[in-house]
């Protein structure tokens, strides 16, 4: 009988935030395959666990999810731990369980601390829809799409960056997205912990003087739908009322609801748009 992975979150700063739950299965599966184990030997210390571990980081994570899926299959049970927080999120975790699924695995999650989370929740901006970004792609060209993506997005929108790529990655960000508020979270859960509710501009001004210090999480507004409804309308009044029709129709709409959308975006009555393309014949 296969044995079951368990996703094991740990602490993000404050080990008061290990729950027992955690703490009990460390201890009691057979091997702990963790991000970086010379980190995770200091906490599994302070809770007196002494499970075998493992590294399981980027650069191994294919080849070493094979290995564990084999142990897996002989009917070991294995722990995944990240550096901190909640494995398989900006981690190598999702390959491993990726594998796991397929090979008909139990995989189950022992929930707890998440950077990203904790910071949605301190930032003060919306909390009802929100994506999560992680790190921007170190490829110029990936990272312009991202970028480009992130500009329509009417979500608040959760980034992880590290304090020597701070000033650049907010460059980048007030270049593609404009002005927005933007909430930046450190040290989360620990002494020293900052959030700093203020605005794209106002940090970058913030930034010329002050050096970045500890891992950040940024928490960005996305775009007002208010903002997006403008964007269209202007979008609307360089088409012409035909070229309009043609887009609806296009998506599968019959001459009758594209007429009604026409109307409706150009802030008309549907009558003056079937006039208007009754005289245009």
């Amino acid at each position: 009988m296969a044995g079951t992975l368990f996703l094991c979150a740990t602490p993000i700063g404050n080990l008061g935030d290990m729950t027992p739950r955690v703490v009990e299965t460390l201890q009691n599966v057979d091997v702990i395959a963790a991000e970086d184990t010379r980190n995770s030997i200091k906490l599994l210390n302070h809770f007196d666990i002494h499970t075998p571990m493992t590294s399981y980081h980027e650069y191994n994570k294919v080849e070493k999810a094979k290995q564990l899926v084999g142990q897996l299959l002989n009917g070991q049970d294995i722990a995944l731990i990240t550096d901190a927080g909640t494995p398989a999120i900006s981690d190598p975790g999702e390959v491993l369980v990726q594998m796991c699924h397929e090979n008909g695995i139990t995989v189950t999650s022992l929930p707890g601390p998440a950077a990203c989370i904790t910071a949605l929740t301190l930032s003060g901006l919306s909390t009802r829809r929100f994506c999560f970004e992680g790190f921007l792609p170190a490829d110029k060209k990936e990272k312009r799409a991202v970028l480009e993506d992130l500009k329509q997005e009417s979500r608040t929108m959760i980034l992880y960056e590290a304090p020597h790529h701070l000033v650049k990655t907010l460059e980048e960000l007030y270049e593609a997205l404009g002005e927005r508020r933007i909430t930046l979270c450190r040290e989360l859960t620990k002494r020293f912990e900052t959030v700093m509710p203020t605005t794209l501009e106002r940090a970058l001004e913030y930034y010329k003087t002050e050096e970045p210090r500890g891992e950040y999480v940024l928490v960005l507004e996305g775009k007002s739908l208010e903002e997006k409804r403008q964007e269209e309308i202007a979008s609307w009044e360089n088409m012409s009322v035909e070229e309009h029709m043609a887009y609806y129709e296009e998506q599968g709409m019959d001459n009758k609801a594209a007429m009604k959308q026409v109307a409706k975006d150009r802030g008309v009555g549907k009558r003056e748009i079937y006039q208007y393309l009754l005289d245009s014949k």
